[in-house]
Formats: C-alpha cells, structure tokens, sequence
C-alpha cells in the first residue's frame, strides 16, 4: 500500500513539473528590417504583429486626416522609485501637451501607454520588438514624422513644479495618493519609499532612464542614418528627434546611446 501512494505521489509530482515546464513560455530571437534582434516570448508574435498592423491602421488614417504624426518615447515601468500609474499619467499629460502646442487638427501623437499596446504576460523585450517594428516601418526607413523624448520639463508639468521647494510638493502628492489610491497604497507597501519617490521624480524621471528609450533612440539615430545616404531622402528627410521640448543638434541626434533591450536569446 505504502508503494502504491509513493508511486502515486511521484507521478504528481511528475505532472505537477511537466505542467510548470509547459506555462514557461519559449523563448525566441527575432530580428527587424533595421537588424535589430530581441530575445521574445515566441507565442506573442503573432499577437504582437497584428498590434503593429492595426497601429498602422490608425497612423494611416491620421495622415489621410492632413496631421503630422509623432511618437512619444517616455519611462512607464517602475523602478528606481517610479511608479508604473504615475509614469502612465505622465505619458499622456506629455501627449496633451504636444498635441496642444502644435495644434491637435495638424498633429497626432502616440503614446506607448495606450490600453491598445498592452501585451499580457509581455516584458521589456517583447514591447520592444513591437515598437521597433511600428517605428521602422514596413520598409525599414521610419514611420513616424518626428519622435519626442520625454524629459524633466514634461514630469515637472504634471507635478507643478515652480522652482520652490519641488521637493516638498512630491513629498505632499506622495501622501495624498497614498491615502486616495489603493494601487498606489499597494505600491508602498510593497518598497516604494518616500524618498526614492522624491529623488527620482525630482532628479532623475525622463526618458533617459529608460532601457525602452534607448533602444528607441538608437532606432531613429539609424533610420535617419539610412534616409542621409538614400538619394530618394537625404539629410533633409531626416525623421525630426526631439528631446525635453527642445529639437536635437545633429552632433546629439546622430550619436548612439547604450542599448536597453537588444540581444538574441542565449544559447544552451
């Protein structure tokens, strides 16, 4: 008898392994036009393509409308003491405010933290393999008319800061939405602190911190590199970079930064 249930505890243990082996997703590298490769949870391409084509679909539909249409690189996920809501409010603050300042009948802006881009059970790599996709275009030479990256200016707009004691006013919207935001709440109680919420919205948030951004910059650095030496584009058919308000000089825009996300899937 003590056989049969040991024999029976081993074979439900067995299942119980083979089971967890089959939830963890398979891995696989995938490479863009511009040769970019990520390392991907291979049951997500699919999915991942056909966001990328309905994404075109709306791009395609903004321009048919007359506007220009921009890209907005900005730092959603948390950590480093950023907050995954906050970042998000922020992103779509930012689109406000471009769509604003250029007028939003002559400008569309797409913002990464749009419930259309969520891809569940997706991380770093699989969202970069998404936007790399979108932002190389089908042909590999951009589709977008111009990119804003993030900065200081766009997190200081959302908190209000005025250049006297923004430290203070962190510390304040920390325990207002401590105490209104149950997922903020939870976040805190699982290690977000007020001083490294405070440090970082005032000295560090922008696209800078972002693994997400560099990769991005890197991807618009070498699209722009393409239409310089293609004599249907040249220099001046350069895909505008734009960073904290301010337009890039090319000494900046054409220098690559480290990369985030980028790299194959490591052999056994």
């Amino acid at each position: 008898m003590r056989s049969v249930v040991r024999l029976a505890c081993i074979a439900a243990i067995v299942a119980l392994s083979s089971a967890s082996s089959g939830a963890l997703a398979a891995k696989a590298t995938e490479c863009t036009k511009l040769g970019i490769c990520y390392c991907v949870n291979d049951e997500l391409k699919s999915t991942i393509q056909s966001k990328v084509e309905r994404f075109r679909q709306t791009i395609a539909e903004q321009r048919k409308a007359g506007k220009a249409v921009g890209y907005l690189s900005v730092p959603l996920t948390s950590g480093g003491g950023g907050n995954f809501n906050v970042n998000k409010e922020v992103a779509e603050s930012a689109r406000a405010a471009l769509e604003k300042r250029f007028g939003a009948e002559y400008v569309y802006v797409l913002n990464p933290g749009t419930l259309d881009a969520d891809l569940p059970k997706g991380a770093g790599a699989d969202y970069m393999l998404m936007w790399t996709s979108l932002l190389e275009g089908p042909d590999g030479i951009g589709e977008f008319d111009f990119v804003y990256f993030a900065g200081p200016t766009d997190f200081a707009r959302y908190f209000g800061f005025d250049g006297t004691n923004d430290m203070g006013k962190l510390d304040a919207y920390f325990d207002k939405r401590v105490a209104a935001d149950p997922d903020f709440a939870k976040a805190v109680q699982g290690g977000l602190t007020k001083a490294n919420f405070r440090k970082y919205y005032a000295l560090r948030a922008s696209s800078a911190v972002s693994r997400g951004a560099h990769d991005e910059w890197n991807i618009f650095r070498m699209i722009n590199e393409k239409r310089r030496s293609d004599s249907k584009f040249g220099t001046p058919a350069q895909i505008p970079v734009m960073f904290d308000g301010q337009a890039m000089a090319p000494p900046q825009g054409e220098s690559a930064v480290s990369e985030g996300y980028v790299g194959k899937c490591s052999t056994p």
